[in-house]
């Protein structure tokens, strides 16, 4: 499909919690719109980046900041690229300074391949290099997990003020994300073992 006519520079910013700076990823770009999802990259079921690609048309730009905020895995990567050029709609990445239109050669898309598997290898050593760390100490005795997010007192002030205030303001103030704000109005106690082993 050829892009044709200027259309929107629409940015994407995804980051895991709501501690995270959402504002670093694409500062000093020059955007029309942008949609930002506090969320895992596990898939690609977000709720702001479903709202982005249905808003999108043909002859935007979607700008990320890299290949990993955009999708997790290789496959979700590829797709997500590969659907919206048919759509006339181009994909950049500031990291990299890579742009994806449609009309790519076999060796663009095998970059795109090949980048996303080094983005999603290096993710996997990473969790390894945790998952050991946490053994060896674990070994050691001084694994303790995660510190509680939130007092039991703090928990009972959540869920009084859940009822009548909204929960992203709350998430903020209580420095925690919204999952697990609903996961302390459903099953506080639950949940603050959860935090405390996890």
């Amino acid at each position: 499909m050829t892009v044709s006519g200027k259309g929107q520079r629409i940015g994407y910013v995804r980051v895991s919690t709501l501690d995270q700076n959402t504002e670093r990823q694409l500062e000093g770009v020059d955007l029309d719109r942008v949609f930002t999802d506090t969320a895992s990259g596990k898939d690609t079921d977000r709720p702001q980046l479903q709202s982005l690609l249905a808003y999108a048309r043909e002859g935007d730009t979607i700008v990320v900041h890299s290949m990993d905020r955009l999708a997790r895995n290789v496959d979700d990567l590829r797709r997500l690229v590969q659907e919206q050029t048919r759509r006339g709609i181009r994909v950049q990445f500031i990291k990299g300074d890579l742009l994806f239109t449609g009309e790519e050669s076999a060796t663009a898309n095998l970059m795109l391949t090949v980048l996303g598997a080094f983005a999603e290898f290096e993710r996997a050593l990473i969790k390894e290099r945790q998952r050991e760390g946490i053994a060896l100490a674990k070994q050691r005795g001084v694994y303790r997990g995660r510190r509680k997010k939130l007092t039991p007192e703090r928990v009972a002030e959540l869920r009084a003020r859940a009822a009548k205030e909204k929960k992203a303001g709350l998430a903020r103030e209580f420095g925690i994300s919204r999952e697990t704000l609903y996961q302390y109005l459903r099953e506080p106690e639950k949940a603050e073992a959860e935090c405390s082993t996890s």
